[in-house]
């Protein structure tokens, strides 16, 4: 039985969904409880660069960033828009008691600036909205987070710095796919 729905693009679309869905628990519990450094009624601590701390976690949101975006790149924007709706819920599902609306609402608006600045970017400049709109998901979700969450933005800086890594990576890896896609013979 064949299964024509079921194609290259759909099956990493669905990879990017499920991938993106288990960053929500697992961010919510590596922030608390994994870093070099765990401050008492705060996040646990990793470097991000020469002298710069985040919340532990933070790789993690970036990764999410991005996985949104594959979710959209390869299901489209209604499956990116109910996967941000599945998320926001997870967030608050499974974060701490002290974490549930830091963590819901930074999920939730940082994912929709990341929506809002990749969608119209996405075709014309796939690497570069990756980019931009993890920069722009990172802030949002750095500012909330941390102001909902530790009423400081001590670690603002090293929080969009550790999202940012991540949106560059996934910049840096579509870029040079689809330069060896462009050059590659079509069979």
């Amino acid at each position: 039985m064949s299964h024509k729905w079921l194609n290259k693009e759909t099956l990493c679309g669905l990879v990017a969904l499920t991938l993106f869905i288990l960053t929500i628990p697992l961010s919510n519990w590596v922030v608390v409880n994994v870093g070099l450094v765990c401050e008492p009624n705060g996040p646990c601590l990793i470097p991000v660069w020469p002298g710069l701390m985040a919340p532990s976690a933070v790789m993690i949101a970036g990764a999410a960033l991005v996985l949104r975006n594959a979710v959209q790149a390869f299901l489209g924007a209604y499956f990116s828009l109910v996967a941000i709706a599945v998320g926001t819920a997870l967030s608050a599902l499974f974060a701490s008691p002290s974490l549930v609306l830091a963590s819901a609402a930074a999920f939730c608006f940082s994912e929709l600036a990341d929506f809002a600045v990749y969608t119209p970017m996405r075709k014309r400049f796939p690497a570069f909205s990756v980019v931009m709109a993890g920069l722009a998901g990172s802030v949002i979700d750095s500012a909330i987070f941390l102001t909902l969450a530790f009423g400081s933005i001590e670690f603002i800086f090293g929080q969009v710095l550790g999202k940012f890594w991540m949106s560059l990576l996934a910049g840096i890896v579509i870029r040079y796919f689809r330069s060896r896609l462009a050059t590659t013979p079509k069979f």
